[in-house]
């Protein structure tokens, strides 16, 4: 059988596969891989070329460095700082979805949205708004805004390693933002003024459905809160946090108002989920004092898990300290989670049977917890230490100006800078590999190897022969038009890196083929590939789409405008900065 009839077919198989996903899309790649090798198809040395590729190791240290500002706290500081300095609730919201477009062109489009996703609820509950009117705009908030840089998406970035091995040059760091910013800007209009006439009414704030724990924080010398009353501190309206309890001395004053004012030494009991009371830990001058203690005895590398009390646990019926929880297991509770809200203090609180406590501690004493407590799951993730955010910061953004304005190519700003983070300590080598996401580095390099097949066989060129047949008579702006809906159709089955290496060759062949520059339509099915709007199975959506109580018909409804927005302006802009 002849090469192109068997690189044919094998792209049949593998397009029936993306689709249905009837196998993972990386194993699916990594059979074709292995067809392309068995049947002799491609040389070893090329089919593991892109395994080396600088897109791969570009994607794999992005992966890493948006973990470094995840871990540093960069990406949520950003949202508490603008909805500190906001007095409308609503304008903040429209503010916060702004904000997150402009982060996104330089970060992970899912971690964006999961970062952000209490941000925006918060805001939404002050401003009586339904979390349902405000979660899938975040969604897509993030998606518009990764169309702007080359590291916006994984999706640019596959898009523009793939190009050398067609002949073409890969896609400079901004040039997309020629489209990108207008996509955003018209898309990020629709979200306000159009998306919330279509969006549903199921008011479910996201952070009723968390947990909410008790912890005893302590103010130190220096801190900001000391001298503040209550109301000042913005304890509740900027953190989060609500004070259920205040020790002072030997004086405890439970509930207190608005006017308390606080003082050096005062110990705070307070209710909130894990991420604030771990950022408020890190920003607010606040300390837990069996933290301390445990950090004095223990001072290496520790872990956060959340625990249930089981029946039978010699912990119930006393409070932590007469059970000497802390001398007994080697950990320290930070803070409680009860069903029933209380307000006592945490030091207090005689245990229950199915009180969940939040522990902190060295790897080895907390698989030592025993039977009396059951481990939920590790929450490590979510500590934020706000100290080394200025250094995340430095390092990322060192990485992005250096790569994008070519003083270094982009892969080796981003690798120096991830060899830099693990240096200076602001991630372990577990988090970083625990970071990358590996399917999506098979797929690519996978992908790779098959587009160099497809194009050395002559695959391509019977292909795109056929298709510019059939193309030709809709002109340059039908193919434009008819290239991006069959890329945006295409991502809706599969995901957004398949279908754009799935659509490059034949766009680029097409366009050879009917003698237009290739260029207008690389673009073209790079924004498409990019926004996925249409189906709630982009991963960014997956996140809002439980906490929303969304229907499947709720995005066709909304990202189905959305899409159409995107496709006009695309069509617009894209023929006057790269002609055909």
């Amino acid at each position: 059988m002849e090469p192109v009839t068997l690189i044919l077919g094998l792209f049949v198989v593998a397009l029936v596969l993306f689709a249905t996903e009837w196998l993972p899309v990386d194993v699916t790649a990594l059979g074709l891989l292995s067809a392309l090798l068995v049947l002799g198809l491609v040389t070893p040395k090329a089919a593991f070329a892109g395994f080396g590729s600088d897109t791969v190791l570009t994607l794999a240290s992005l992966f890493i460095l948006t973990r470094v500002l995840l871990r540093a706290g960069v990406i949520e500081w950003i949202g508490a700082a603008l909805v500190r300095r906001s007095r409308n609730a609503a304008g903040t919201l429209r503010a916060l979805l702004g904000t997150v477009a402009g982060v996104s062109a330089f970060t992970s489009n899912t971690a964006t949205t999961a970062v952000f996703l209490p941000v925006v609820s918060g805001v939404a509950r002050r401003a009586g708004i339904p979390a349902s009117r405000a979660l899938m705009p975040l969604a897509y908030a993030s998606i518009l805004g990764g169309t702007i840089t080359v590291i916006g998406t994984s999706t640019n970035l596959v898009v523009s390693g793939a190009l050398p091995a067609t002949g073409q040059k890969p896609l400079g760091f901004f040039e997309l933002a020629w489209v990108g910013v207008p996509v955003a800007v018209v898309g990020l209009l629709y979200l306000f003024f159009v998306a919330p006439r279509l969006l549903p009414v199921r008011d479910l704030a996201l952070e009723d459905r968390l947990r909410a724990y008790l912890a005893d924080l302590t103010v130190v010398p220096g801190s900001a809160l000391a001298g503040q009353t209550l109301r000042e501190s913005g304890l509740g309206r900027d953190h989060g946090l609500t004070v259920v309890a205040a020790r002072r001395g030997q004086d405890t004053r439970y509930a207190p108002g608005p006017d308390f004012r606080i003082e050096e030494g005062d110990t705070l009991t307070v209710e909130g989920h894990t991420e604030r009371i771990l950022a408020g830990k890190s920003t607010l001058g606040v300390v837990s004092k069996s933290e301390q203690k445990l950090q004095a005895a223990d001072p290496g590398g520790v872990r956060l898990l959340e625990a249930v009390v089981m029946p039978g646990s010699g912990l119930l019926g006393r409070t932590l300290k007469e059970s000497r929880f802390r001398e007994r297991y080697g950990v320290s509770v930070l803070a409680l989670h009860r069903r029933a809200r209380t307000t006592e203090r945490l030091a207090g609180l005689r245990v229950q049977v199915g009180d969940v406590l939040l522990v902190q501690g060295s790897p080895e004493r907390l698989g030592a917890l025993g039977d009396h407590l059951a481990v939920l799951g590790d929450v490590t993730e979510h500590a934020r230490d706000l100290r080394r955010a200025p250094l995340a910061l430095l390092l990322f953004g060192g990485a992005v100006v250096l790569g994008g304005l070519g003083v270094v190519p982009l892969a080796v700003a981003v690798v120096v800078a991830v060899a830099l983070s693990l240096a200076l300590r602001l991630l372990t080598p577990e988090e970083a590999y625990g970071a990358v996401e590996w399917p999506v580095i098979v797929l690519v390099a996978c992908m790779l190897a098959f587009g160099s097949a497809f194009e050395s066989s002559g695959a391509a060129r019977v292909l795109t022969g056929a298709l510019s047949g059939v193309l030709e008579p809709l002109g340059p702006y039908g193919l434009l038009a008819a290239l991006f809906v069959v890329t945006v159709a295409l991502t809706q089955p599969m995901s957004n890196q398949a279908a754009a290496l799935v659509m490059l060759p034949l766009a680029i062949g097409t366009a050879g083929a009917l003698g237009y520059d290739p260029r207008p339509f690389i673009i073209g099915i790079t924004v498409a590939a990019s926004n996925s709007f249409i189906t709630p199975l982009e991963p960014s959506c997956m996140l809002v789409y439980g906490p929303g109580r969304y229907t499947f018909a709720d995005f066709v409804r909304v990202g189905a405008g959305l899409t159409a927005v995107t496709f006009v302006v695309a069509l617009l802009v894209i023929p006057r900065v790269w002609p055909f």
